[in-house]
């Protein structure tokens, strides 16, 4: 017998069968590495012109400013839905609001939709949301969100959640996970801190994560610490408390990136950050550049938001006037992520952006349509059609090349492409409506809701036992106190 059999043995062992499981098991921490993190971070009310890159003549947003200096700044970054709850809905789904059931602000999103939250989850991603929700149904101001809501985040794709139904400010109370908690600070910094934890707990763990951080900030109540607002002190009270909340959002997004690059894992993180709709009117300096319109409003001041995307190694720094939008986020990172691509909706109304980033391509191939309340928008590159009411076919049309203000309807002027712009909206128009009914799902039909939509909070049984103790809260005294106001006329 040959001496060294034994030996010869045991290696023929090894290679026939350890050596594969060892291959496969370094194979999987080699795609592991490959999946990116990923980051949206969306603000809440904050409008185009409210940058420092954008020359505001008061605001500085430094940390912003030098996201954008090491990304992609998008010019023409648009929110799905001029307010919250639909633009929420386009970000999660890739789909325009009103196919998804959420037609405004508080409107419950169906269950049926397929979510970015699932598709990362599928792909072996750790979810989390932390902050704003507000695609349960509820109205009001944030409150946290009770652990059989039947759409709380858990329900959508997400692991974990320290979420409110709405916005929140100093000191919120947040539901983690249904389990209520207080926190101290401001909003911005905390959700920020407690998604640093999660990353830092889940990356230690080899898992790579999906974040959605959606901040309450900068929507009224306008709450700040004095120390943030001392600078704006020439200013009218709503307007210096509105910027200082500003200022630490950004200082939370300068902490949110140095803990990235300090953790190790900035190189390979997905940084997208956002606005959910157009600024507000009454804030002294404005909040929208010189754009027409405010939040609630489809012209470009209510649509156009602010959008930076940071990928370091991945995106280099760049300024494109390519038409973007909300609905483009799912779509760009399924293939940035490698996400299965029935893990969307078939029909979508979203394009990824990933052979847009680090080209220089200015035409978008496909229209974006916006559809609010009764009101709509059809934006085919530099041409914006604008209907104040669909139903009764009323449009306006605009050159945004010529006229980013959207002075002179030029409806008359080009009949041709007037026609050819209004015969391809009222198509799409056409889709949305059999997308209601729920053509898009696999039953053929929209689940019901178990309660009226846009539903105050306050009026809930399990929420109106904490009255007395809120009433005392700033932020909520108002709605409480108009909400007794009706039970006692009731």
């Amino acid at each position: 017998m040959c001496p060294h059999y034994p030996y010869l043995a045991i290696q023929s062992l090894i290679m026939r069968y350890l050596f594969p499981v060892l291959l496969l098991i370094t194979s999987s921490f080699a795609l592991a590495a490959k999946q990116p993190n990923v980051i949206l971070v969306m603000a809440d009310d904050m409008g185009y012109g409210q940058t420092g890159y954008y020359n505001h003549p008061i605001l500085k947003t430094p940390n912003l400013d030098a996201m954008a200096a090491n990304g992609i700044r998008f010019d023409r970054f648009y929110a799905g839905a001029p307010n919250c709850s639909p633009t929420r809905a386009t970000v999660l789904t890739g789909r325009t609001n009103d196919r998804t059931g959420v037609y405004n602000h508080g409107y419950a999103i169906n269950k049926q939709e397929k979510t970015i939250a699932q598709a990362f989850k599928r792909a072996g991603y750790s979810t989390a949301h932390f902050g704003k929700w507000h695609l349960n149904g509820l109205r009001g101001p944030g409150a946290p969100i009770f652990k059989n809501d039947t759409h709380h985040p858990g329900h959508l794709g997400f692991d974990h959640w320290l979420s409110v139904t709405n916005f929140f400010d100093l000191n919120p109370i947040l539901s983690r996970n249904g389990v209520w908690e207080e926190h101290g600070g401001d909003s911005s910094e905390i959700v920020v801190n407690e998604a640093l934890d999660y990353i830092r707990g889940e990356n230690e763990r080899g898992k790579p994560v999906f974040i959605v951080i959606w901040y309450g900030t900068p929507h009224s109540p306008f709450m700040a610490f004095d120390s943030d607002a001392k600078q704006f002190s020439h200013l009218a009270k709503n307007s210096k408390n509105h910027y200082a909340e500003l200022v630490a959002m950004d200082r939370s997004i300068g902490h949110l990136r140095k803990e990235l690059r300090d953790f190790g894992v900035a190189e390979n993180t997905i940084l997208w950050f956002n606005s959910d709709n157009g600024g507000l009117p009454g804030i002294k300096p404005g909040t929208v550049g010189e754009l027409r319109g405010f939040k609630g409003s489809v012209y470009e001041g209510g649509l156009r938001v602010p959008c930076v995307v940071e990928w370091p190694g991945h995106i280099k720094p760049q300024v494109s006037k390519y038409p973007a939008c909300t609905m483009d986020i799912f779509p760009t990172l399924i293939d940035y992520a490698s996400l299965e691509k029935s893990s969307i909706n078939d029909l979508t109304d979203g394009l990824s952006l990933a052979n847009v980033i680090n080209h220089d391509i200015s035409k978008r191939p496909k229209p974006i349509g916006f559809r609010h309340t009764g009101r709509a928008a059809w934006l085919d590159n530099n041409y914006k059609l604008v209907s104040l009411k669909v139903q009764t076919r009323e449009y306006q049309l605009f050159d945004l090349d010529n006229d980013p203000k959207e002075q002179e309807d030029i409806l008359t002027k080009r009949p041709d492409l007037a026609n050819q712009m209004i015969q391809a909206f009222e198509a799409w128009n056409a889709s949305i409506e059999k997308s209601q009914q729920g053509a898009d799902y696999e039953s053929g039909k929209v689940d019901p809701f178990t309660r009226p939509q846009q539903t105050m909070w306050t009026e809930l049984p399990e929420y109106q036992k904490f009255f007395d103790e809120w009433i005392k809260r700033p932020d909520f005294k108002p709605y409480i106190e108009r909400q007794l106001k009706v039970q006692k006329n009731n």
